[in-house]
């Protein structure tokens, strides 16, 4: 599942790219040959756990989760991109990269509006780390129906 996701990004990436912009064409295939060099692999470790219970909330709410990591190899971690598997929910990709030893947050905000009753939702992270590329990160939400007052 992991593969065909990934396959999938680099197919939705690719396509997207397909413009006469040689720049961006380039940088989006150097960044699929530098996923591939593991020499520039390092390892990361969640500090929090992957998978969270956020409780409840009413519908319409903004909720942000976020999942604290930390570079425990000896490269850079460079996060290359932070998706959702639903629209609702908004991640952010960090833009600058981790030296070894350092720590940092991945955020997403869940949008409740039209989403009573249980979610669980997914957000991957694709970053130079080994021995997998990509890490999901998971959370599960009750949506309350927004109560009417007179």
């Amino acid at each position: 599942m992991k593969k065909g996701l990934i396959i999938l990004l680099g197919c939705a990436i690719l396509t997207a790219c397909n413009t006469t912009d040689k720049k961006a064409g380039a940088a989006v295939a150097d960044k699929g040959n530098v996923l591939k060099d593991s020499a520039n692999f390092t390892t990361i470790e969640w500090l929090d756990s992957t998978h969270r219970n956020l409780g409840k909330v009413t519908e319409g709410d903004l909720v942000e989760v976020s999942y604290r990591f930390k570079n425990t190899g000896t490269k850079p971690l460079i996060i290359t991109s932070v998706t959702a598997s639903c629209g609702c929910t908004i991640p952010e990709t960090p833009q600058e990269p981790f030296a070894p030893g350092a720590e940092g947050l991945i955020k997403a905000k869940f949008n409740s509006k039209s989403r009573t009753g249980q979610n669980h939702k997914e957000v991957y992270v694709t970053a130079y780390t080994k021995p997998d590329n990509l890490q999901q990160l998971e959370f599960t939400i009750e949506v309350e129906n927004k109560k009417e007052t007179n």
